[in-house]
């Protein structure tokens, strides 16, 4: 799918998001949480696992992937994918990096429905 200049939405800038973290960004829809990992690239998925709902953003960031705080799934950053084992899937969002500004698909930040 080709996404306009204005199907996306600047959320901050690349330097808020500290290298091997995350940071939050507030949805009607949901938390997005953004994650920096070691080498630098961005992804971008709901701020919930999808084994209990965990908040993957106060998960620990290793390679590209980040393990859930509470009952230690790895998910995969790029697609939202449970590794292993564990089966399911965290939403992952389209995020695109231009002049260190960080943007994502603004209908992820949309209200439900919308």
């Amino acid at each position: 799918m080709n996404m306009r200049a204005q199907d996306f939405i600047d959320v901050g800038s690349l330097d808020d998001v500290p290298l091997r973290g995350s940071r939050i960004v507030r949805a009607p829809s949901g938390d997005v949480a953004l994650f920096k990992a070691a080498d630098g690239h961005v992804f971008a998925l709901r701020d919930e696992c999808p084994h209990k709902k965990g908040p993957l953003s106060q998960g620990i960031v290793h390679g590209r992937s980040v393990t859930c705080p509470l009952h230690n799934w790895v998910i995969d950053l790029a697609s939202g994918a449970a590794q292993g084992a564990d089966e399911g899937c965290a939403h992952a969002i389209a995020l695109k990096v231009e002049n260190g500004r960080i943007l994502i698909d603004a209908r992820a930040l949309a209200p439900a429905g919308a």
